[in-house]
């Protein structure tokens, strides 16, 4: 059996971003709201919002490739600049690693549907 490929739906993935969007907000309020022990938490929301904002415009999200491109062109960055950040050099790690995370979920062209708060 061979698996059909699913077309890629430029709408469900700014759907999806900006639910994430949403949900690492709602992750960095609830970090602070526990203080110095939380930081960490907070800057991992922080880098999943930023890495959600920055390609969520329409040129980058049209199609496959662009949308890949665009993620290959931010972890080709050498740092990240984004408020609320408490230790630069995990927060570069973080922003990386929802970098790689989106960059496999549009390879696949999977997970975009699931748009619950935690994933």
């Amino acid at each position: 059996m061979t698996k059909q490929a699913t077309i890629w739906d430029e709408g469900a993935v700014r759907a999806w971003l900006a639910s994430r969007i949403v949900s690492a907000r709602a992750d960095q309020v609830a970090a602070e709201r526990y203080g110095y022990d939380r930081r960490d938490d907070c800057d991992i929301a922080t880098a999943e919002e930023m890495v959600c904002t920055l390609v969520q415009s329409d040129a980058a999200t049209a199609s496959q490739a662009s949308f890949i491109a665009a993620l290959d062109a931010l972890l080709a960055r050498d740092e990240y600049i984004w408020r609320g950040v408490y230790d630069d050099r995990r927060f570069d790690r973080h922003v990386r690693s929802a970098v790689r995370k989106i960059r496999t979920m549009a390879k696949t062209n999977t997970g975009f549907d699931k748009r619950s708060r935690f994933q």
